[in-house]
């Protein structure tokens, strides 16, 4: 019946509670790249955390995790950071690690010194630390290290030890007979035998002022003094018994932080009251706590059955997770009446402010709640059904003829309301102590999610895919006279409209613009703008809160403008919380002041809610966690942290990896870093925690990285010098080898270029004397080209006087005949006077045939001229090659004429017939070709 009841109640209270936790940071295994097991937890002086894991030694620097696999191979069980070592116990091993210069984990066995005494299969499962000495604890023994002597002694019960504990001033453990010790000289002291400890095993062991408080897996805690035995009642006893306790921490504050195997985390107060219940419905990555610790930041770590998480126990924000799903995300909240109303997409829920009530649904809200409007003393509610008014756990519908986006008051008239519609605005107003639908505002029928009035009624409306309009309305607000819509600003998405000081705001992706209330136009706001600068635009809603103070949202940043208390000027103020971590739905952002420095913030999976007053942090310091150098595409090597680096010519892609050891949900450190003697400015400010350099010369470099948390840049700058080597071609020795060889090759050269240059000259000599005899060759060709024209003209005079001769002779043995041949006629032959004179006639004639003649003394000045034209028109007759010599001597048809005793137009045929018999073309001159063979 026990059991039964207890289901029934934490089946009830996981629906009854609603808890405003503190943000938890889930890290899962795949995350940290080890084991799902987590079994111990400690830190350093630097803040790094380390966890005894299922894969090994794990490390978290606050930017990255490292794994360091055991010496065997085997589960780390234990882990304790002491004296800058840490020190861890795994199967039939323990030892601790040290820090070597580069930054890693070097690991040293202890238990090797004592192979012969530990005994088989025997696992390490708690390290304490008292003074100068250390304490491995195993299910059999307690192995003391001196750290002073080096030397050990080893506890040995009569049965074995389930666990031990440190006090301030002691070291506990339980026997598995259920005996309690204390460790005193060295040895065992038996403290107490009781049923109590016969029947529950001890969990923990926390010293009180008068004695101890013990804490059992499954009875809760008892008070030990002296040999006294109290009940200590807490209020989750009932949920402790049923859950089995599995780890304990005592925290700075004085409250208790318990792990349960199935129930998650209770965290309880001094007195025994429930401050937190922490499980996997409200965001825990496991039920199952197998370690607590608590780290320098007063964080609480949990080392899970299946995972990491950190639990910001001094964070200024509180949040509500609803992993259930029931409530939804949160679009709208307001605190009304002691109630703090919640609207959502599954409907309009409430519950009392401050207590741990459950939150309960208010019938008839189902659906989408959009805006909680607080006027009058009345509560209003914007649904996608219509409009309400709240009355505690009651919705009163008023308009239910389109769904309500938002609600604004009308300047001058205090019985009148606008809200903003699906298809348009419309008018509720008070009449008879009641509100009511009154009118819609005709004219305009667009979507009205975004709307202000100012006291000319005019009505300014924002719509993400038309831009913004301007309407004129009438005094009664029943229609629209004109209708503007602006060209600039455009219409932009996530867009916003909203008044401020008396001034309309619209903000988009291009900036934040504000109405002219002179010119009716929109102008930039250089200051608002500056939230979006660096593409930071994510959204342009904009909340103005009851504090008149104006919020705005961008990529890594939440920021807020209010008024200087001593001028008008703005003031900005950046929360730099990424939106990637609120889990806030773009566009719908949405924020409900609680109280003056509480904001209520609304997320898709529940809300959280702020302290602004509060948002303080520690003092941080930025630290370079590791430094490595490799060649192309090998493998990196670790480079010393603690002098300059040297690296290899060819070591030349530098790594550098460093943090902030911070360990909170909501702000994340940014980095900045320069590299001198290769950049000259500050890199841009990023949350990555390393940087790489490739293919860096051969030179001398200073790498320097700063941070900033929480828009603080802290002091601290980190400063490495480092120097990549010069390959050996390019050392000193290499480069006064080189300027000797230089200058045995600037003498060679010399050498050579002087016997060139000498070689060069000899050669302009002979060259010149060869132009030189060329130019006499030249001038007695000239010489005798004149000659040979001087030749050539006297064979041409020749060749007119051998024509002329040649016709005079013809001519004159022409007369000869005709004399002759006369006087035969008039001759008879008894004068022999007359026959003397034909005798005389006779010799003086010519014997030769005058053709002959010529021919003869034609081939004696031109020798080839017969045989050439033979060759080439073998077809010529005797009487065509006359006629061509004749053409040769460039003689004229009327001089051929006589001489081949023709008329002229018989040689013009004569031409014409050795023409065709040569097959000149109609173009081709006769003489002219004959002159040219």
């Amino acid at each position: 019946m026990k059991t039964k009841l207890y289901i029934l109640f934490v089946f009830v209270s996981s629906f009854a509670f609603s808890q405003e936790l503190p943000p938890i940071v889930k890290y899962a295994p795949n995350h940290y790249g080890a084991g799902n097991q987590n079994w111990m937890i400690s830190q350093d002086q630097n803040q790094y955390v380390f966890f005894a894991n299922n894969e090994g030694l794990l490390e978290y620097n606050g930017a990255s995790w490292q794994l360091y696999p055991s010496s065997n191979e085997t589960i780390i069980r234990s882990v304790k950071v002491i004296d800058g070592k840490v020190f861890t116990g795994s199967y039939m091993e323990f030892g601790f690690w040290k820090r070597n210069t580069d930054g890693r984990l070097q690991y040293n066995s202890l238990s090797q010194k004592l192979k012969n005494t530990i005994l088989d299969d025997e696992q390490f499962w708690n390290i304490l630390n008292y003074e100068h000495w250390v304490l491995f604890q195993s299910l059999n023994r307690i192995y003391i290290y001196d750290l002073q002597t080096k030397a050990f002694k080893v506890i040995k019960p009569n049965s074995g030890i389930l666990r031990s504990f440190r006090t301030k001033n002691s070291i506990y453990f339980q026997t598995v007979t259920g005996d309690l010790f204390e460790i005193e000289g060295g040895k065992s002291k038996l403290i107490s035998n009781s049923t109590i400890l016969k029947n529950n095993r001890v969990v923990n062991i926390f010293a009180s002022d008068d004695g101890l408080l013990i804490q059992t897996q499954t009875d809760g805690f008892y008070k030990l003094v002296g040999l006294k035995w109290t009940k200590f009642i807490t209020e989750a006893d009932a949920e402790l018994s049923n859950s089995s306790v599995y780890s304990s921490q005592l925290l700075s504050d004085g409250s208790y932080a318990i792990g349960t195997v199935s129930n998650g985390i209770f965290v309880l107060s001094n007195q025994g009251k429930i401050k937190y219940h922490i499980s996997q419905n409200q965001g825990l990555s496991n039920n199952t706590a197998l370690s607590l610790f608590e780290d320098a930041e007063k964080n609480l770590w949990v080392g899970l059955d299946n995972g990491i998480n950190c639990i910001n126990m001094q964070s200024p924000i509180r949040s509500y997770v609803d992993d259930t799903g029931a409530l939804g995300t949160v679009y709208c909240s307001k605190l009304f009446n002691g109630k703090l109303y919640v609207g959502t997409n599954q409907g309009l829920f409430y519950r009392n402010y401050n207590t741990q009530d459950r939150f309960t649904f208010i019938k008839g809200t189902k659906g989408q709640v959009w805006s909680l409007f607080e006027y009058d003393k009345t509560l209003f509610c914007g649904h996608d059904t219509g409009t309400f008014i709240i009355e505690n756990s009651s919705a009163k519908p008023i308009f239910s003829k389109s769904g309500t986006w938002k609600f604004e008051t009308v300047p001058g008239n205090k019985a009148l309301l606008l809200q903003g519609n699906y298809y348009g605005i419309s008018v509720l107003q008070k009449v008879n102590n009641q509100w009511v639908f009154r009118n819609k505002i005709k004219g305009f029928d667009y979507s009205s999610k975004y709307f202000e009035i100012t006291k000319d009624n005019e009505i300014y409306v924002s719509h993400e895919y038309k831009g913004v309009f301007r309407l004129v309305c009438n005094v009664k607000l029943d229609n629209v006279k004109v209708i503007k819509t602006y060209a600039n600003p455009k219409k932009g998405k996530n867009a916003c409209l909203v008044k401020f000081n008396n001034v309309i705001y619209y903000a988009y992706k291009l900036g934040v613009f504000k109405l002219n209330n002179k010119t009716k136009l929109f102008e930039k706001d250089t200051l608002l703008s500056s939230v979006f600068e660096n593409d930071e635009y994510t959204s342009g809603k904009m909340i103005v809160d009851n504090t008149n103070k104006i919020w705005l949202f961008s990529k890594n940043y939440i920021s807020y403008f209010s008024s200087s208390k001593l001028s008008n000027q703005l003031k900005k103020n950046s929360i730099p919380i990424p939106v990637s971590l609120t889990n806030s739905m773009l566009g719908y952002e949405n924020i409900a002041q609680i109280s003056n420095s509480d904001y209520l913030f609304g997320t898709t999976d529940g809300y959280y809610i702020m302290n602004i007053n509060e948002l303080a942090f520690n003092d941080y310091w930025i630290s370079l966690s590791s430094v490595t150098a490799n060649k192309l595409n090998e493998e990196p090597r670790y480079i010393t942290l603690t002098t300059e680096g040297s690296f290899n010519y060819n070591e030349n892609n530098v790594t550098f990896s460093y943090t902030v050891p911070e360990y909170n949900k909501y702000i994340n450190a940014e980095y900045q870093y320069l590299l001198e003697g290769f950049q000259n400015e500050w890199s841009d400010w990023s949350a990555k925690p390393s940087v790489n350099f490739k293919n860096l010369p051969s030179h001398d470099y200073v790498f320097k990285v700063r941070a900033r948390f929480a828009n603080t840049t802290l002091e601290k700058v980190v400063v490495y010098n480092f120097r990549i080597q010069k390959p050996w071609y390019g050392t000193n020795q290499a480069l006064f080898l080189y300027f000797i060889l230089l200058l045995l090759l600037a003498r060679v050269i010399h050498k050579k270029y002087k016997s060139y240059y000498q070689k060069q000259k000899d050669k302009l000599i002979e060259e010149n004397n060869l132009l030189l005899e060329i130019k006499e060759l030249e001038s007695e060709h000239q010489l005798m080209r004149v000659r040979n024209e001087q030749l050539s003209q006297d064979v041409d005079v020749k060749n007119r006087e051998l024509a002329a001769s040649t016709m005079s002779l013809n001519s004159k043995n022409e007369l000869l005949e005709f004399i002759k041949e006369d006087l035969k006629k008039t001759n008879s032959d008894e004068n022999r006077s007359i026959k003397s004179v034909i005798s005389t006639i006779n010799k003086n004639i010519t014997g030769k045939d005058s053709w002959s003649v010529f021919k003869e003394a034609f081939e004696n000045t031109d020798k080839d001229f017969f045989k050439k034209v033979k060759q080439l028109h073998p077809s010529l007759t005797s009487n065509d090659l006359r006629l061509c010599a004749y053409l040769r001597l460039n003689l004229t048809s009327k001089e051929i004429a006589p001489m081949l005793n023709i008329s002229v137009r018989s040689v013009e045929i004569k031409r014409y017939r050795l023409r065709k018999k040569m097959g000149l073309v109609h173009e081709q001159g006769l003489a002219e070709y004959i002159l040219a063979v």
